[in-house]
């Protein structure tokens, strides 16, 4: 059972040992996508947080309070898109 056992680790050390190419077409695609979106997405998350405390009147405190959480939840969907767009387009090609 040991050399079983030595004989997987030795195939994912292979397997992660491969030498990738860096799919520059790829990579641009990515980044243009993550700073297209990412501009508008924390936009809205900061003037959805100025907005909603200006019309409930709030204060400035509650204001910048919620702007922040809107801008949490902007992040958190940046990195849902991350995953997806690298999961589409892949960053590394291996050779």
């Amino acid at each position: 059972m040991p050399l079983s056992g030595l004989m997987l680790k030795q195939t994912e050390f292979e397997v992660l040992a491969q030498s990738t190419r860096t799919n520059w077409r790829n990579v641009i695609t990515v980044a243009s996508i993550m700073i297209l979106v990412g501009v508008e997405v924390f936009g809205v998350a900061l003037a959805g947080g100025w907005a909603v405390a200006g019309l409930f009147e709030l204060g400035t405190t509650v204001g910048y309070i919620l702007m922040v959480l809107f801008s949490v939840l902007a992040a958190y969907l940046m990195l849902i898109l991350w995953r997806h767009c690298v999961s589409v387009e892949p960053l590394a090609e291996r050779s």
